[in-house]
């Protein structure tokens, strides 16, 4: 009982820690695409799911919708409670995404200590998406994934064929985009599955064999043929017997291997029936075959190439991302710790997944955070359970708690106190001031506005038309249904890759809102070009008027 009551001790404690150390890393700063997912839900709620954008001034841009679920959602949270709503709700996101890592940690590696740990780490390292966007959520239904797939192969329980099902039905309505990624997970549990298949099968001895007993069914009915059928039926047993020594061998080999386990499950074939039905669900929302076809048509398009968080991964200039691979190589090098199979392939899929993308940072920790708690688990498998569970008892008590309560508080002060004074709008960010002057002396009737990509999301937020918002697969030709490459066009205008004012004239723009030291503001200031007329100056942004040239 006393065990028991410690082990309960722990995991209140470790709850309330990661509670307070996940509030702390939540940014109150809003980013930008957290503008037009309210803008969104709002006209989803007035007007429902209609496939065109009603927020910029292009004519008949189409829209997928790909998050249309959590945009209502969150509009429903603001209508309600405004700004502080949505922050407290992605608060409370962030404190079940811990919780979840843990808890899963916890029971799928059996160590709480570790798992703590663990939780705070991953929880630090993708502290930069951490943030009032849908990915907050699926983050949440991955690592749930994971626990399911898990725990269905080891006792194969309805509930969690439950769970397996209905979270691509969630994706497919408040995430499109990662719908694909949701059946990556399952690709390492089947590949070890189909190796272990192929390594039971001595297929050329299989073939061998079953020429053998075709010839020798053959010669059974053929008379004067007893030599020849006798030495068959010698030849067939001494094959058998071989092929019994070989399988004897393979599992003397499994049961202690260098460094690679392999586990042959037979629950594994029921898992990739429940994947092939779950490749079903995504016709389970009203946005068509959005599920199979947003993210190659993301791909196609060159919005990936352009956005930082989707570049590759410079390791150098990635310490997090460095550290969290130097950890794996360096357990899995330099100590007896064995990998599984599944693990290893969910490990380096994950990798290369990561240095292609640097976003699946996230993704790399919290997936991988269970294989790194299984192998550092078996580092200290020379203390006993009774021995780990005396260092949760001392953890415990009153002194203990007061040390990890103490320390854990001190550093979510110390990452949580540079936001103490933050507002939910950046105005070093977001043109707030600048949108109060558009909307008080321009016709928006008329105005055609040039904004940059960052701001365009507050501009529509605040009911202003715009060239382009960080809804950026809506200006690729793949979504928009149109000719032009608006993006391609916005990152010529504003690198200066192109004269910027000819993609003002291609697009009729009579109106420019820029940064005050963006590129084509500096070349307007430097130029002294009259064609641009100053309307408004702030600190941080700067309005022109473009004027008609005669004749």
């Amino acid at each position: 009982m006393k065990k028991i009551k410690a082990s309960v001790k722990f995991t209140i404690l470790a709850v309330i820690l990661i509670a307070v150390f996940c509030i702390a890393l939540t940014p109150v700063t809003f980013q930008n695409d957290t503008y037009y997912t309210i803008k969104v839900g709002e006209h989803i709620a007035k007007y429902g799911i209609d496939y065109q954008d009603p927020f910029s001034w292009h004519e008949d841009l189409g829209y997928t919708y790909p998050h249309w679920g959590y945009d209502l959602i969150t509009y429903f949270i603001y209508n309600a409670f405004g700004f502080t709503g949505i922050y407290v709700a992605t608060c409370i996101l962030s404190v079940i995404l811990g919780i979840t890592i843990y808890l899963v940690n916890t029971k799928l590696a059996k160590n709480q200590i570790f798992s703590f740990l663990i939780t705070i780490g991953v929880m630090y390292v993708i502290r930069g998406y951490i943030t009032a966007r849908v990915q907050l959520v699926t983050f949440i239904l991955f690592i749930l994934t994971i626990y399911f797939i898990e725990k269905f192969i080891e006792n194969k329980k309805k509930r969690y064929v439950v769970g397996l099902i209905t979270i691509p039905i969630i994706i497919a309505n408040i995430h499109v985009a990662v719908f694909p990624f949701y059946f990556v997970l399952y690709l390492p549990y089947i590949a070890e599955y189909l190796i272990n298949l192929l390594a039971d099968t001595i297929i050329y001895r299989k073939i061998k064999m079953l020429l053998l007993k075709i010839k020798i069914d053959y010669y059974k009915e053929k008379e004067g043929k007893e030599d020849k059928l006798e030495k068959l039926q010698k030849e067939k047993k001494e094959l058998e017997d071989e092929v019994d020594k070989v399988k004897i061998k393979r599992t003397k080999e499994l049961q202690n291997p260098y460094k690679i386990k392999m586990t042959k499950n037979s629950n594994v074939k029921w898992l990739i029936l429940i994947m092939i039905i779950c490749l079903l669900t995504g016709f389970l929302t009203p946005l068509g075959d959005a599920p199979y076809t947003y993210l190659q048509k993301t791909m196609q398009g060159n919005t990936t190439q352009n956005i930082n968080e989707h570049s590759p991964m410079t390791l150098s200039n990635d310490t997090d991302a460095m550290c969290m691979i130097i950890m794996f190589l360096a357990v899995l090098v330099f100590t007896k710790s064995k990998i599984r199979l599944s693990d290893l392939f969910m490990l380096g899929g994950l990798c290369y997944l990561m240095l292609e993308s640097r976003r699946q940072i996230t993704m790399f920790a919290i997936i991988c955070s269970v294989i790194l708690n299984r192998l550092v688990l078996q580092l200290i498998q020379n203390y006993t359970a009774k021995k780990e569970q005396q260092v949760v008892e001392k953890l415990t008590h009153v002194i203990g708690i007061i040390v990890i309560t103490a320390g854990m508080l001190g550093l979510s002060y110390y990452l949580g106190k540079d936001k103490l004074d933050d507002t939910y709008v950046d105005e070093t960010s977001y043109p707030v001031q600048a949108c109060d002057f558009i909307l008080e002396n321009i016709d928006l009737g008329t105005a055609r506005f040039y904004n940059e990509y960052n701001y365009g999301s507050y501009m529509l937020f605040r009911g202003i038309p715009v060239f382009i918002d960080s809804r950026a697969d809506l200006y690729a030709p793949e979504f928009s249904g149109k000719e032009e490459d608006i993006f391609s066009d916005f990152i010529d205008a504003s690198s200066i890759g192109k004269f910027y004012g000819d993609i003002f004239e291609k697009y009729n723009i009579t109106h420019i809102i820029a940064f005050e030291n963006s590129k084509v503001n500096m070349l307007i200031t430097k130029t002294k070009d009259p064609q641009y007329k100053e309307l408004y100056k702030d600190d941080y942004f700067i309005i022109y008027e473009i004027q008609k040239k005669e004749g």
